[in-house]
């Protein structure tokens, strides 16, 4: 067994790696993943000579050197986040494997009922005593059969079966692929197929944090914190979000007669992510790094021209292959839903998130098991606010039309029943099918009579799951804005499926027509908002959840400048004189305008779900800073003698009582009030109105032990026992007298008091719930008392990235350079 020895040095302008093995046989140069070393990391100054510039390293022997040095790690770490999450190899590929079979089944078996059925024997046909005979003439010969396909059928076979051989090579691609990522799992991480659905994402993401120190898969860096993997998973991802945020992509069109809606398909997201990640002509070199062109200044208009120009071809291919689209899907969706809607009409008035909700409502690293929890904790929440809302002539109209259809579908029956050679038995269940569709759609419009009007409290219920929306919302829950553009997020099932079957068609429009015209701000995004991150390469700044570029200090409880803060003024009208209890030259200058701050929370939101969801995580010192001042002002809250009903803590945990949490919240509820001497207030929290845990789909184990949690963990959001959770902090705060002992920080271990039955194992999605309630109610409380009347009724259906680049013209004239990460700026600073 050979012996390798890799030396990296580092140049200025050049990193490469220069790999000698010990027998003096061959060496071989290889650069870098277009990565510079950071020699401002402490960890790489350690293990750094400073004066030499050399890394000098033994690659493991046997099969502790099979993964090292992985070329492409974003590929790698994302096929192992989807073989975790579709339970190992035999599942996946049997998945792959049936959805090709049933594309060929699709195929074959429209061909066969479009060529190889003589229909009009079928409906000509009337002796009933020559049935047998009859049934056999209807099926062509294979010869006849394929004699009739015309011209313009056997292109499109040609078309499917191009189809099918590519994805018949990309199946067996990925078989490879996936059996490397199994024996990675079997032997590196330790985890055998049969044990994987007992490990959360959290438990293997901690092993491949531990191999990468054994294995070294990066060579950039000693060693991988968890936002540089959740970096190479959602590189792209978090992409498009930023995009979303910043409303740029063109995906709001104004309809005649409907008005303006959001229109967002797979098919659209499909061609964006061809343009602008993995295409041929996307501005990435590949997975991890961007091309050089799109950092400079000077290139802008004629990246711009270019990019307009294979947006414009995109969309000319779009439409060459808008019918073949349009029949697969009609094709796709007839088979899929036709027998359940046979059984359960009422599916189509089911609602589902649509694929822009599920882009605006993501947090910055947000895994996609992590977004599903969140919104299926959300869906029953949603469906009862939706459902509250209801038109007085649509329930006019729907009862008289139910009312027909159920008088005609009872004479049916009895037809059935009592005459059955009046009517062919074929057309009378037909026809019963049909009525039933119309009936049932009729009484889904129709509102439930005991139904109670809480538009307020069950859009609040929303909110501490989807953790987003306009400050526009609040206090209007009950109006029909509020509720359209809801509906924006959470549609109805038979709104998605229209729109996959006319996405062929409008996405033509969206790419050719709108799209092309937002190249220039395309090609500025992707320069304004990339950095460069030692070992991991090129990402969306947004992604770093950098609180300082990106945060908006409405949203934040930090100081903003060297004198006085925002909150600091608001307590000098309050009585709070620093009541934070630190200097505040320790924090930071805000260095974020209207063009560079996310909207609606996202960064200082992202920042607290990433490090719930990851509690052993190191944030830098500006995150610290912003934890810090969230902690503080909690810790001062929930011991104050302030008015409980103008406490943001109260409030927020009032409003997560109705989630399900009621016990726990009322203990630390009860405990503050007593403190605050004020008895008469135990009513605020059992008298508030709430949804029970049944209506907003929140599951309570919390009485399950650490022993019963076996199979069925993989979609687990987060770690199981969380230390720096907001919620269990301030229970323990209660029972040690020192309420509000932590926000995020150390606090009790869960694992020291998981077996006492009374104390939840399972609280990262309630913490996260209480988060965003607090952060959203000191939102509120800071504009209303600065005055920024004008920002709370500001949201996403209104805004408009043309005039907000408009009115910042040092942007507009993109003189902002390429944003560096602080370590590299600090690195071309010494070199220089």
């Amino acid at each position: 067994m050979k012996r390798e020895t890799v030396i990296t040095c580092i140049e200025p302008n050049r990193a490469q790696t220069m790999t000698t093995v010990l027998d003096g046989s061959y060496q071989r140069i290889h650069p870098y993943e277009g990565q510079e070393e950071d020699a401002d990391d402490d960890d790489d100054r350690e293990e750094t000579p400073q004066e030499s510039g050399v890394i000098i390293h033994v690659v493991p022997e046997g099969n502790k050197a099979r993964w090292n040095h992985i070329e492409d790690l974003d590929s790698f770490f994302a096929r192992m986040y989807h073989y975790h999450q579709q339970h190992g190899f035999l599942c996946m590929m049997l998945q792959e494997v049936l959805e090709l079979l049933q594309f060929f089944f699709v195929v074959v078996f429209v061909t066969y009922l479009f060529h190889c059925v003589d229909y009009s024997k079928i409906y000509n046909g009337g002796d009933v005593n020559n049935n047998t005979s009859h049934k056999n003439d209807t099926v062509v010969s294979l010869g006849v059969c394929i004699k009739s396909i015309s011209l313009f059928y056997w292109s499109l076979l040609v078309i499917a079966a191009i189809f099918f051989i590519l994805q018949f090579v990309k199946v067996l691609y990925h078989l490879m692929q996936f059996w490397e990522i199994k024996m990675f799992f079997n032997t590196a991480l330790k985890i055998a197929d049969s044990e994987l659905d007992n490990f959360t994402w959290h438990e293997v993401q901690k092993r491949i944090i531990e191999v990468q120190k054994e294995q070294e898969m990066c060579i950039h860096k000693r060693e991988l914190t968890e936002l540089d993997i959740y970096h190479r998973i959602l590189r792209h991802k978090n992409y498009m979000v930023a995009m979303i945020n910043k409303s740029l992509l063109p995906v709001r069109l104004k309809f005649p007669i409907i008005g303006e809606v959001i229109f967002l398909t797979r098919g659209l997201k499909y061609n964006i992510e061809l343009l602008l990640f993995w295409g041929p002509w996307s501005p990435f070199e590949n997975n991890w790094h961007l091309k050089e062109d799109y950092k400079k200044l000077n290139k802008r208009q004629e990246l711009a021209r270019q990019l307009s120009k294979h947006i414009l071809w995109i969309g000319i291919a779009n439409f060459v292959l808008c019918f073949p689209i349009l029949l697969w899907q009609i094709l796709y969706t007839f088979f899929n839903y036709a027998e359940t809607i046979k059984r359960e009409p009422s599916v189509l008035a089911m609602r589902t998130w649509s694929l822009y909700g599920r882009l605006y409502l993501r947090h910055f690293n947000e895994l996609d098991h992590e977004l599903n929890a969140r919104l299926s904790r959300a869906y029953r929440p949603a469906s009862k606010y939706m459902s509250s809302f209801t038109s007085p002539i649509m329930t006019i109209l729907a009862k008289h039309i139910a009312f027909i259809t159920g008088a005609v579908l009872a004479v049916l029956l009895l037809i059935a029943l009592f005459q059955e050679g009046t009517f062919s038995m074929e057309r009378v269940v037909a026809y019963m099918t049909m009525l039933g569709v119309v009936a049932a759609g009729a009484k889904a419009a129709i509102p439930d009579e005991n139904l109670v009007w809480c538009p307020e409290t069950l859009l609040t219920a929303v909110l501490a799951h989807t953790h987003y929306r306009p400050d526009s919302w609040r206090g209007n829950a009950h109006t029909l804005t509020t509720r359209a553009q809801v509906a924006q997020l959470f549609q109805y099932r038979a709104v998605h499926l229209l729109e996959e079957l006319i996405s062929p068609f409008v996405t033509t429009y969206i790419l050719c027509f709108r799209m092309r015209h937002r190249a220039l701000e395309i090609v500025d995004f992707f320069r304004n908002f990339t950095i460069e991150v030692a070992g991991v390469g090129d990402v969306c700044s947004f992604a770093q959840m950098d609180v300082r570029k990106h945060g908006n200090p409405m949203w934040q409880t930090v100081t903003h400048s060297p004198t006085v803060s925002p909150l600091q003024q608001e307590d000098r009208t309050t009585g709070y004189d620093n009541q934070y209890g630190v200097d505040p030259d320790k924090y930071y200058i805000s260095m974020s305008n209207h063009y560079t701050q996310a909207e609606d929370g996202k960064t200082e939101l992202s920042l607290i779900h990433f490090t719930l969801t990851n509690p052993e995580w190191k944030p830098p010192s500006h995150a610290e800073n912003f934890v810090t001042a969230l902690k503080e002002r909690a810790k001062k809250e929930v011991t104050t003698n302030s008015d409980p009903y103008n406490n943001p803590l109260i409030a927020s945990l009032n409003s997560l009582s109705g989630l399900g949490y009621k016990e726990h919240v009322s203990n630390i509820i009860r405990s503050t009030i007593n403190q605050m001497s004020v008895p008469s207030m135990s009513n605020i929290f059992t008298n508030q109105p709430s949804t029970s845990a049944t209506s907003v789909g929140v599951d309570q184990s919390f009485n399950h032990s650490k022993s019963t949690l076996h199979r069925g963990v993989t979609k687990k959001e987060g770690p199981l026992h969380n230390e720096r959770g907001f919620l269990y902090d301030l229970q323990q705060g209660i029972s040690n007298q020192s309420l509000g002992a932590s926000v995020f920080g150390s606090g009790h271990s869960y694992i020291e008091t998981h077996t006492d039955p009374s104390v939840p194992i399972e609280l990262t999605a309630a913490d996260m719930s209480l988060s965003t309630l607090y952060l959203h109610e000191l939102h509120h409380r800071q504009v209303n008392r600065r005055g920024y009347q004008e920002t709370a009724t500001r949201s996403i259906w209104q805004r408009s990235p043309t005039q907000e680049l408009a009115s910042l013209p040092e942007v507009r004239q993109e003189k902002v350079p390429l944003l560096l990460h602080q370590d590299s700026s600090l690195r071309k600073n010494r070199e220089s």
